[in-house]
């Protein structure tokens, strides 16, 4: 039988983390609303006015589209960043993956601001989203 070596287990530098797991746990300030109730439910309100958005789109006027598809365009990109934002938080945080976790942020702010130039030009300049949908409804 052939020996093996003995593994030394490889622990990575990166996390900037401070104190021990057997600190006590730090709490947000009290006054913060990113850090309560306010926050959870406007991301509540924002995932449920999709809803009657993407009804008022293909009910409406096609008069009144580009006021809809400027609407919907917005609370869309607001949800996906919202939404991914939140994966950061849960997996990506900076405590763990330092820069990482901080160039992730960025990341998706840089992405966000892409799609809401992206949708910007696409309701003004070409047919919106909401003829986009019944283009591909009807297809």
């Amino acid at each position: 039988m052939v020996p093996f070596p003995p593994r030394r287990l490889v622990v990575s530098s990166t996390p900037p983390t401070t104190g021990t797991v057997n600190d006590a746990t730090q709490f947000p300030e009290i006054g913060k609303p990113a850090h309560g109730s306010y926050h959870w439910a406007f991301e509540r309100l924002v995932a449920a006015s999709l809803i009657p958005l993407a009804v008022s789109a293909a009910v409406v006027s096609p008069t009144a589209h580009p006021i809809v598809d400027g609407v919907l365009g917005i609370t869309l990109i607001a949800h996906t960043h919202m939404g991914f934002t939140s994966c950061i938080d849960d997996y990506v945080h900076e405590r763990k993956f330092g820069a990482l976790g901080h160039a992730a942020r960025w990341l998706l702010r840089v992405a966000t601001a892409g799609a809401v130039l992206g949708v910007y030009e696409f309701n003004t300049n070409d047919i919106g989203l909401t003829e986009l949908v019944e283009k591909v409804w009807k297809a």
